[in-house]
């Protein structure tokens, strides 16, 4: 359109093309603004290291599992170090560090175990989030409001239950692990 006009009467259709040029240089602006000029956006940081305290024997291996696995990318049916969903991620390490077999889908994990109130979890508990309608998400309770999952965004990582996307999403929690 700038092109057509180019070859047109600049006496006539100068003030149109520069209030057309002034709009689409606004447009570009504010779309520039808010991708962030590109830029990835921030994460929320996971979190910390020192955030929580290994209270119980089963939290070192929970913990030597996160750094084993820690940064693992997300992917839905995954089940190994090139790409690992949560429920896959939550068998496996219920497998390989505290020798439990546990089914494979969050949708089969969530029906088995006594169930827990929110207040009473302790470390290796089950958690179970509604992120969507019909998507449910699980990770590992480690204690101090620290839980272990394959997140889709961030992969193999730690967050806070008291997280602002995390806490309203909290659906229920399981135990699984009986203590002896």
């Amino acid at each position: 359109m700038i092109m057509r006009l180019r070859f047109l009467n600049r006496q006539q259709y100068g003030p149109e093309l520069i209030r057309w040029g002034g709009y689409w240089c606004a447009v570009f602006l504010g779309l520039a603004l808010l991708t962030g000029c590109g830029q990835p956006a921030a994460r929320q940081p996971s979190a910390s290291i020192s955030s929580f305290k290994t209270t119980s024997s089963m939290s070192e291996p929970l913990y030597a599992q996160y750094l084993e696995w820690r940064g693992t990318p997300y992917r839905l049916g995954g089940n190994s170090r090139q790409g690992v969903d949560c429920s896959s991620f939550v068998q496996q390490t219920f497998s390989q560090r505290l020798g439990i077999s546990l089914p494979r889908t969050t949708a089969e994990q969530h029906r088995i175990g006594k169930s827990v109130a929110r207040n009473q979890l302790q470390t290796g508990d089950l958690i179970f989030f509604k992120t969507e309608v019909k998507v449910r998400h699980v990770g590992i309770y480690l204690g101090d409001q620290v839980f272990l999952h394959a997140s889709t965004s961030q992969g193999v990582t730690l967050s806070r239950l008291d997280n602002v996307y995390w806490s309203p999403r909290y659906w229920k929690a399981k135990r699984v692990i009986t203590s002896s």
